[in-house]
Order: structure tokens, then C-alpha cells, then sequence
């Protein structure tokens, strides 16, 4: 009977804490709306990928070349979590790092850090998310922090090295580039990303 007791309790507040990662993403996507940030692509339509990061697309429809770097935020607040929330449930963990994405979500698409990506980064002509593709930022971290929950350590290590390697490659951006021109923009980066 205690067992079963002390089940139910675990369930419920698994429940309970993944009820309130359901409400921060609520609460991201009405304080974006507030913000005026647009739904969907002011093109009119939703895309699955968006593949040219200079383009007007981007950072507008479910997934894009950022995609990736979302992924490895996930990987990154899973250790967080397991650091800071050690002994609480996987998804009290999930709700922190929930957390933290919205509010970069949020803070990312304010007119401060939108015209601090234009003028350090490639980004001229970024001018926010769109609140979907905000939103699918948000999920593709939770998809991170799950695999990183799911999988051994040097398997999480080694799929963030290769997202960040591809990227780099293919786009020349990634996380590692985005944060450093944001934090301490570069010439000599900033030349080589406008050589794509």
C-alpha cells in the first residue's frame, strides 16, 4: 500500500511539473504575441525547413538551420538540471530548462538583442521569430534535454560536437559562434560568416 502510495504521488507530480512546462510555453508564446511578434511567416505559409539563412524564411517557419543549436541547449540544461536539481524528477528538471529557454525565447526577440544580432552578427536582416518558430526553438530544446536524458554522456558530447561542426561547415554559424558574437563580435569571424 505504501509502495502504491508513493507512486501515485511521483505521478502526480510528474504530471504537475510537466502541466507547468506546458505553461511557461503558454506564457512564452502570449508575451511574444504582446510583443507584436507575428504567428507565422508574414509569407503567409508555414514550412517545414527553411534552408538559406539569409533569407526573409528564416527564423520563421518550424525548423531551421538554429534548429540544432536549440537541441544542444537542451543537452546543456539537462547538466544543469543535474547539477542544480539533483534527486528532483526529470521533469522538475524539464521545467527549469523550459524556463530558461522561454526566457531567452522572449529576451531573444526583444528590439535590444533583435538589433544586437544585426549590427555584431551576419544576421542584417534578422528581425525576430516568428511566435511558431519560438515556440518549435522551445520543443527542439526539450528534444535535446530528453535524448540527453535517454542517452550516455560521451553520446550527448559527441552529437553537440557534430551539430556544431556541421553547422559551422555548412552555414558557418552555430552556437558557439552565435554566443561569441553576441558576447565579443569578431571581425575576422564576422568576415568569414559573410563569405558564405
Amino acid at each position: 500500500m505504501t509502495i502504491a502510495a508513493g507512486t501515485d504521488d511521483r505521478q502526480r507530480w510528474a504530471r504537475f511539473w510537466l502541466i507547468a512546462c506546458l505553461g511557461v510555453v503558454v506564457v512564452q508564446m502570449l508575451t511574444q504575441y504582446l510583443m507584436g511578434r507575428v504567428w507565422i511567416c508574414e509569407c503567409g505559409y508555414v514550412k517545414f525547413w527553411e534552408g538559406v539563412v539569409k533569407s526573409s524564411g528564416n527564423s520563421q517557419h518550424i525548423t531551421d538551420w538554429y534548429t540544432p543549436s536549440h537541441i544542444i541547449h537542451g543537452f546543456l540544461f539537462y547538466g544543469l538540471g543535474h547539477l542544480a536539481l539533483r534527486g528532483k524528477p526529470l521533469s522538475a528538471r524539464l521545467l527549469l530548462a523550459t524556463v530558461i529557454e522561454s526566457a531567452w525565447e522572449i529576451a531573444e526577440n526583444t528590439p535590444m538583442v533583435i538589433n544586437r544580432y544585426r549590427s555584431a552578427t551576419i544576421s542584417l536582416d534578422y528581425f525576430g521569430d516568428s511566435i511558431l518558430n519560438s515556440t518549435m526553438d522551445t520543443l527542439a530544446m526539450a528534444t535535446g534535454f530528453l535524448l540527453a536524458s535517454r542517452l550516455p554522456v560521451a553520446a550527448t558530447v559527441a552529437i553537440a560536437i557534430v551539430l556544431e561542426l556541421f553547422t559551422a561547415w555548412t552555414v558557418r554559424d552555430n552556437l558557439t559562434l552565435n554566443v561569441l558574437m553576441l558576447v565579443w563580435p569578431l571581425d575576422a569571424v564576422k568576415g568569414w560568416q559573410a563569405g558564405l
